[in-house]
């Protein structure tokens, strides 16, 4: 299925989940935004995706949630799809961010389920009611986070959902432990039971050097050093599967660090900060910053970094 010239069945390599960028008051800050897209492009990235949990997309207004996806759609240009969460509690927002976006160029959008679902009924009940609401023309990415949503969707909960709405076209797989996850999907298509949809992983890339020789295509996720993804899953595909985990080993450390929960999105904007991608590293509020102990060790990390990756180098 195809929206805007790309067709997100076959996506491979890295999307990276976009940060927000805010002014140190709140305010999104567009020239930061701007250059975050042309240093994700320079990385290598093959697509964007935004409005996600570290977008920090509950802490937006409707009409700016609009205005940044117009202005990265904008930016991305045709050459690096851009997907958007519009993820929402009720239909209405979600089917009008979703229409407003795709008709400004999106590629797709992607929607997490909401934690009140509990039965695997109820679970695909839901994405069908979401398909009715955005339109089936609209492809969609389900977003598979049990530790955030509070959702555990089976391997068959989500084939199910794969074969019965046409217009799902992709799976950001972050579920943890996942890797048997991955491993039975493919065993699904590859017994013809499902068709084929793009699987992407998050959780910050912590498991991605086992996760591409598991079957899946690449990365949806935001860690600080999306070149570093983009290498590793070049490598695998080449067949560098101990160059890819030596890169990826030298990483390990820092990636641990951002995936502490509660942290994680303050320690990847100060790295992005660190690294000269957007001026400040502020949150919108309710937030929790970075202690002076804790930046002092990302710093520690970030300089131990640089003596296995040049990247890792203060803008």
């Amino acid at each position: 299925m195809k929206a805007n010239g790309t067709d997100l069945t076959t996506a491979s390599g890295v999307y990276v989940i976009a940060a927000t960028p805010f002014h140190d008051d709140g305010r999104i800050d567009e020239k930061s935004t701007d250059s975050m897209v042309d240093f994700y492009r320079a990385c290598g990235a093959d697509g964007l995706t935004i409005l996600g949990v570290m977008g920090e997309a509950p802490k937006l207004a409707a009409e700016e949630s609009v205005a940044i996806s117009k202005q990265i759609i904008k930016r991305a240009g045709p050459s690096m799809p851009v997907i958007v969460g519009v993820s929402a509690p009720g239909f209405a927002a979600m089917r009008s961010l979703a229409r407003t976006v795709m008709d400004a160029g999106a590629a797709g959008v992607m929607i997490a389920p909401p934690n009140t679902l509990r039965t695997d009924d109820q679970i695909v009940g839901y994405y069908k009611q979401a398909v009715d609401a955005i339109g089936d023309d609209v492809p969609f990415c389900i977003q598979d986070f049990p530790i955030t949503f509070s959702v555990v969707m089976s391997p068959k909960v989500i084939r199910s959902i794969i074969q019965e709405l046409p217009s799902c076209v992709m799976l950001k797989h972050e579920d943890w432990p996942g890797l048997e996850k991955i491993s039975t999907l493919r065993g699904f298509e590859a017994d013809g039971s499902m068709r084929h949809v793009s699987i992407l992983c998050g959780n910050g890339g912590l498991f991605l050097d086992f996760e591409c020789e598991r079957g899946a295509d690449g990365a949806m996720t935001g860690y600080a050093f999306p070149d570093m993804l983009v290498d590793v899953v070049r490598l695998q595909k080449a067949g560098k599967r101990d160059a890819a985990h030596d890169l990826f080993d030298a990483h390990l450390p820092l990636i641990r660090y951002e995936q502490q929960p509660g942290a994680g999105l303050a320690v990847r904007k100060y790295l992005l900060k660190k690294r000269g991608v957007i001026a400040s590293d502020a949150q919108r509020k309710p937030s929790a910053p970075l202690s002076a102990k804790a930046r002092a060790e990302v710093d520690y990390l970030f300089d131990r970094l640089s003596k296995l990756d040049a990247r890792a180098k203060a803008a």
